[in-house]
């Protein structure tokens, strides 16, 4: 009784905050059971609850490599609540209301507002739909790309696999990868030259970056940027000016350094490419360790 009282005066901010903890929680106990390593182990709790939140809270960084260390069982934990962490738990918790054809009460509604930072809470469920649908086609269009690349190298399965998990990872601004078959924590490095795995991946990321919001204004006025609301012509032109700005920037600082080797269709290739992932992501096509202080600076 007294915890159906506590949850009654909890704020929406708090309810939101108390969500995504419980989902780090329920993350970090699946991925520290043995069944989530490779080598059949329990992981330490503490690398378990760094790598549900990193995954969760889509920043990229992780503690052990994704591919050596986590089974399958463990990607698909990962991959999960990267997908729970990019749409909100609210969303995906209101979709499936909607699918089961349950009543969306107005403190739903109002909670969902505050979870995808909707504008107006009019329209909300509808945005909901739009979105998710959006989500869908944009992810499985990602995956279709990139598995005319990772099909041919890995097989069918394991390529199809390769696909989902970069794509969802991608477009959810997660960065986390598989590519540690090859060496830990390379990320992409081995497609630097690649324009069709890296046009893909930045698309996805600047598509995932932009917010729904903006989704749902552009959708709706199509070409018209006169018509766009205030928050979307923000969004929208301070995107294009970081992106052109640090992508000229990564360009004339490193074009000497680390890309000194590279053909120049590769290094503007690599300077686009470090300038959408450095805002959001956290794939890499280059050793970003062994960059110029400068460089960092301006990728931040």
């Amino acid at each position: 009784m007294k915890e159906e009282k506590r949850m009654r005066r909890m704020t929406y901010t708090q309810f939101l905050a108390m969500g995504f903890f419980l989902v780090i929680i329920a993350g970090a106990v699946l991925l520290s059971l043995p069944i989530a390593s490779r080598d059949g182990q329990p992981t330490n709790f503490l690398d378990c609850l760094f790598t549900s939140t990193t995954s969760t809270c889509v920043t990229g960084l992780v503690v052990v490599d994704t591919f050596q260390h986590w089974s399958l069982f463990g990607q698909w934990v990962i991959l999960l609540m990267i997908q729970i962490g990019g749409m909100g738990f609210v969303m995906i918790g209101v979709l499936f209301a909607i699918i089961l054809r349950r009543k969306i009460s107005l403190k739903d509604r109002r909670l969902l507002q505050d979870s995808i930072s909707a504008l107006k809470l009019g329209g909300v469920v509808r945005l909901v739909k739009k979105v998710s649908k959006g989500v869908l086609f944009v992810e499985m269009a990602g995956a279709a790309l990139l598995s005319v690349r990772f099909i041919p190298e890995f097989g069918l399965a394991k390529g199809i696999y390769y696909s989902i998990f970069h794509s969802v990872s991608a477009f959810c601004n997660a960065g986390i990868d598989l590519m540690g078959f090859k060496e830990a924590y390379c990320s992409m490095v081995d497609y630097s030259a690649d324009w069709l795995v890296n046009l893909t991946l930045m698309g996805l990321i600047i598509m995932g970056g932009i917010g729904f919001v903006v989704w749902d204004d552009v959708s709706t006025n199509k070409w018209h940027f006169r018509k766009y609301m205030l928050h979307t012509k923000i969004v929208l032109s301070f995107t294009a000016i970081l992106l052109v700005g640090s992508t000229l920037l990564f360009y004339l600082l490193e074009k000497d350094h680390l890309m000194k080797d590279m053909p120049a269709s590769e290094a503007v290739l690599t300077s686009m490419f470090s300038s959408v992932t450095a805002r959001t992501a956290g794939f890499n096509t280059i050793d970003t360790a062994v960059a110029q202080g400068g460089t960092n600076l301006s990728g931040g």
